[in-house]
Formats: structure tokens, sequence, C-alpha cells
């Protein structure tokens, strides 16, 4: 199968999961060009944050046309998250790749996890809790600095953290939770627009491509299936993505 074919579809199922979830399309997007389009886990990280601030900025305009996007806790849990981001990613960009590999599989399983705690069903009449700052700003930052570390966006953890820390509603703490991803994947990739790593632009950008459409028809989804439901499915293939990758990173 060509390289070309193989990002489209990646692309896709990528961009289904960041829009229906609000996250977790970059920890597909990572392994997926290690292991079926050859790139190296720092290049694969590096193109991530490149498919993720795109794709989740496209996301982003139908949840807030909908209603689903709340500024300011977005604002304060990604300004929390820029720093760590910045610095994380410098720290990344250094790291023997099997180091970046076994990381990644222990986040994603950990994300995994969160999901299917998250996965419970809310109560009927549910409201958000008041926001306390320095909860919030300590979640953004821990956001922060996964994404610049990982080269992932972070929304499978903010998700959670928002419906958890803040008391959120899954819907809109998977439209906020875009703001977020955006603002913190675009600070880690600002931090490693200077490292020298090979990027395939003619592989990354119909991955973009198909991710961005793939986005508008996953909130379509999410629309039509439980949160819940889809939740559990995600957290099922996190696990045996951690699983494989870990595998690699002990050879």
């Amino acid at each position: 199968m060509s390289a070309l074919v193989l990002a489209l579809a990646a692309g896709a199922v990528t961009g289904v999961t960041l829009g229906a979830l609000g996250g977790g399309g970059s920890v597909l997007a990572v392994p997926a060009l290690i292991y079926l389009l050859g790139f190296t886990p720092a290049a694969a990280t590096t193109a991530s944050l490149i498919i993720v601030t795109v794709t989740s900025a496209a996301a982003l305009r139908p949840h807030a046309a909908s209603g689903n996007v709340r500024w300011g806790t977005g604002a304060l849990f990604a300004a929390a998250g820029i720093p760590p981001a910045i610095g994380a990613a410098t720290l990344a960009a250094r790291l023997p790749p099997a180091v970046l590999t076994a990381a990644f599989a222990a986040v994603a399983a950990l994300a995994a996890l969160a999901l299917w705690r998250a996965a419970a069903p809310e109560p009927p009449e549910r409201r958000p809790a008041p926001v306390r700052p320095a909860r919030a700003a300590g979640a953004g930052a821990g956001l922060g600095a996964v994404t610049g570390f990982l080269g992932v966006g972070g929304g499978f953890l903010a998700v959670p953290a928002l419906v958890s820390v803040v008391g959120l509603r899954v819907r809109a703490a998977v439209g906020t939770s875009l703001l977020v991803i955006t603002v913190n994947s675009l600070a880690a990739l600002t931090a490693r627009a200077g490292a020298p790593t090979p990027l395939d632009w003619a592989v990354i950008a119909p991955f973009t491509g198909a991710a961005v459409l793939g986005a508008w028809d996953g909130r379509r989804l999410a629309a039509r299936i439980s949160g819940p439901t889809l939740q559990r499915v995600f957290a099922t293939v996190l696990l045996a993505v951690a699983a494989v990758m870990l595998v690699d990173a002990l050879r």
C-alpha cells in the first residue's frame, strides 16, 4: 500500500477520533507515523504537532458555534500549559528514541484508564463546579508538559481533567479541550521549529487534510453514539497501541 493511501487512511481515523472525543487523535497519529509511514519518533512527534494543531483549530469552530466551548476555562488551561509545553519540547529533542517510545506507551496506557473512568454516565442535572484557578492551572500545566514532550495534543487527558477538576459536562469538555489542544500544540511546535528534524511533507500534508475532514465527521458521529461508548472503544484501542509501543521500546 502506498504512503499516500496510508497517510489518508491514518489521517481520517485521527480526525474522526479528535472530532468525536475532543482528543486522542495524536495518540493514534504518532504510532501511525512511526510504524506505517517510517518516521523516526522525533520526526513523528513533531509532525503530529503540525497535524493536531491544524485539525484541532478546524474542529474548534463547529463546537464553538454549538456553544460547547468554555472560553475562560479553556484559556486558563491553555495559558498554564504554554511554558511547560515549550520546556518539555526542548527536552524531548535531546532524548533517545527508545525513551520517547516508552514514555509514549506509558501515557497512552494512562489515557486509556482515564477514558474508562470518564465513561461513567453523567448525572442528569449536573452543574459545573466553581473553577478553582490553582487546580485548573496545575492541570493545564501538566497537559502542556505532555504535549511538548510527546508531541500529542493532550486532549485525551484534557477532557477527563475538565470533567473532574472543573465539573464541565462531557460535551462542553470536548469542545473546550480543542481550544487547549490548539494552543498547547502550537506552543510546542514553535519550540521545535529550529530542531534539525527532517519532515516528509508529502506525507504530512495529505495526513493533515484527511484529519481535518475526518474531524467534521467525528463531531457528527459523537452526536449519534453515546459518549461513554465512544470512550470505551477508544480506550481499548489505546491499550493495544500502548502494548505494541512498549514491546518495541524494550527490544
